[in-house]
């Protein structure tokens, strides 16, 4: 499995995981673990039960997650990529739409925002564009760079 957790050492710590196509999806089903071993950017994971090829090939192009009471403590002001999701882009006091993917790119993260006015709105984040998160209101606000948005669809 590639890793995309900033914390893969607490892998070899968890006892269960969570296996299926999306969280959203409501098919997360728990697994034990056995084993843990890192190879490059991969975690190759041995599951309790799971003794052959035949029955590995059913958990292909799965996603794995784990619970967020084993996810590492938070600094105050830090948060999940995974709670951005259904907040609400305002920018410039006008309401953009709704963050439904964020992309890790290496430079900066990009929001993924659907909008009822512009369809799909890809968003760079950083902190010249972020004004404030508060996952209070579920509002991110923003400030975006003049022509970002693309024009209004008719």
């Amino acid at each position: 499995m590639r890793i995309v957790t900033d914390y893969p050492e607490q892998l070899h710590d968890l006892k269960t995981v969570y296996l299926g196509t999306s969280p959203d999806d409501g098919d997360m089903q728990p697994i034990e673990l056995s084993k843990v071993r890192f190879h490059q950017d991969y975690a190759l994971l041995t599951f309790k039960g799971i003794n052959n090829r035949d029955d590995v090939d059913k958990f292909r192009q799965k996603v794995v997650m784990i619970h967020i009471d084993n996810a590492i403590p938070l600094e105050d002001g830090e948060y999940y990529l995974f709670q951005l999701i259904g907040l609400t882009v305002v920018a410039d006091d006008k309401e953009i739409g709704a963050v439904v993917e964020v992309i890790e790119t290496g430079a900066n993260d990009v929001y993924v925002v659907q909008s009822d006015t512009y369809g799909e709105v890809l968003i760079p984040a950083h902190e010249e564009t972020i004004v404030n998160i508060d996952f209070d209101t579920e509002i991110i606000t923003m400030s975006l760079p003049e022509g970002l948005l693309p024009t209004k669809e008719s």
